[in-house]
């Protein structure tokens, strides 16, 4: 595929008074505007007794505010035609909403109203509810799935519990139960201010218009509590092989792969992508060529990268034996295709396929108003670099064979790797 040299959306940012970064990319293509607000809080920053909070806030954030009843910002937008959501991750919790451009001032203001006033808003009985929304997302996506548990086992293995990186973002029962109104008013103070913030607008305005918008709505607002954030040290790559074994109501029986990677956006973390592309991204790539497709001992077999700020990212390989099958053939050859990998490197070809998927996928993010903005939000927040989405994807394709062959050999060795081995419960297994 033909790839521009060099993106050049426009971007303009401004600083308002109490601390809010606001960013604004005009694209006059269609009528439409995408507010992307985040704030610099994941799963990373909850304390022991808080995992899960921040996803939990992300659902207490629609249940009210001062001149915004619960449900009330969700449905008044999709009625004037917008699309709303948000997301909590490791490093981030985001809000977003797609929508005409004569709604703009009416999402703002909304964002606005529930960061000013939300805490004092904040009741046992809306806690009640969006807690139990939460523990039955973790049931229906996490507990009870096949293999739901499997970030959270790497994770563990990888850093440890006490990592901040140690636990996923669902968090666990006992610490959602543990949540009250009281507790979780200070954990927004603690996070959800205008100077921990970044708002990002793209769309059919002005930079002028979106920053005279962006004050209006937010600009009174005080800031409050800063916050500090003891860094963390990047992690060496493991120096054994951490294996955990878990038997469970699962298809078929699987192995998991997981290592440590530098921090994201460096081009070590970079080549290591490419390489995990190579070593599994889709059906050309070794692991399914060989073990699905050549000598078909498994039904499934992928890898990817996980890209952290935090000092260290994650790398993730998996492989799922046939039916009736236990994993252990297919785990044997998967270990040697990413030993072949790590010591011979990948092959010039296989590299130029690997940037062209990345080609792909960025450029398709960034034609939309909604993930170009929050491709703008994620640099304007971990990196303070608003306009590194333009120079993002020359940074990966200007990554040559030898130095994704020198990431793999360096990261994604056999003998730092952790192991997770899903069996079948002898139940399931007789199926």
């Amino acid at each position: 595929m033909a790839v521009p040299d060099r993106l050049s959306y426009p971007i303009h940012q401004r600083t308002l008074g109490n601390g809010l970064r606001v960013v604004v990319s005009p694209d006059h293509s269609v009528p439409l505007a995408a507010v992307n607000l985040w704030y610099d809080v994941g799963s990373r920053d909850e304390r022991p007794g808080e995992y899960g909070w921040a996803h939990l806030f992300e659902h207490l954030m629609f249940s009210g505010s001062a001149h915004v009843a619960s449900g009330e910002h969700l449905n008044t937008l999709q009625a004037l035609g917008g699309s709303v959501n948000a997301t909590t991750w490791f490093d981030r919790t985001n809000y977003f909403e797609t929508l005409p451009v004569g709604a703009l001032d009416l999402a703002l203001w909304m964002e606005a109203d529930r960061l000013a006033t939300l805490p004092d808003h904040l009741d046992e009985a809306s806690v009640d509810t969006q807690r139990e929304v939460v523990k039955e997302e973790k049931r229906q996506r996490y507990d009870n799935v096949p293999y739901g548990d499997a970030m959270t086992h790497l994770a563990e293995m990888l850093v440890g519990p006490s990592h901040p990186y140690g636990h996923t973002t669902i968090g666990s029962m006992a610490d959602l139960d543990a949540a009250t109104a009281e507790r979780a008013a200070v954990f927004f103070r603690n996070h959800y201010r205008p100077d921990n913030a970044v708002l990002t607008l793209v769309g059919d305005i002005t930079p002028k218009d979106g920053f005279r918008r962006a004050e209006k709505a937010f600009g009174h607002l005080p800031s409050w509590n800063p916050k500090t954030r003891p860094p963390v040290s990047p992690l060496p790559p493991l120096d054994t092989v951490v294996a955990r074994q878990v038997a469970g109501r699962v298809p078929v029986a699987a192995t998991y792969f997981g290592w440590r990677l530098p921090v994201r956006d460096t081009w070590g973390f970079d080549a290591c992508d490419l390489a995990l592309s190579v070593l599994g991204g889709g059906q050309t790539s070794r692991l399914y060529r060989e073990l699905v497709r050549n000598q078909q001992i498994a039904t499934a077999a992928g890898a990817s990268a996980v890209p952290l700020v935090g000092g260290t990212s994650f790398g993730i390989a998996q492989v799922r034996a046939l039916p009736g099958q236990d994993a252990a053939e297919a785990t044997e050859a998967a270990l040697a295709e990413i030993d072949r990998l790590a010591t011979d490197g990948p092959t010039d070809a296989e590299v130029a396929r690997a940037k062209a998927q990345h080609a792909r996928e960025w450029l398709a993010e960034l034609a939309r108003f909604d993930s170009r903005a929050d491709l703008i939000s994620t640099y304007a927040t971990l990196h303070d670099d608003p306009e590194r989405v333009n120079r993002k994807l020359d940074e990966v394709m200007s990554l040559t064979t030898d130095r994704v062959a020198e990431a793999a050999s360096a990261f994604l060795r056999p003998d730092q790797r952790a192991q997770l081995d899903y069996q079948q419960e002898a139940d399931d297994a007789a199926l």
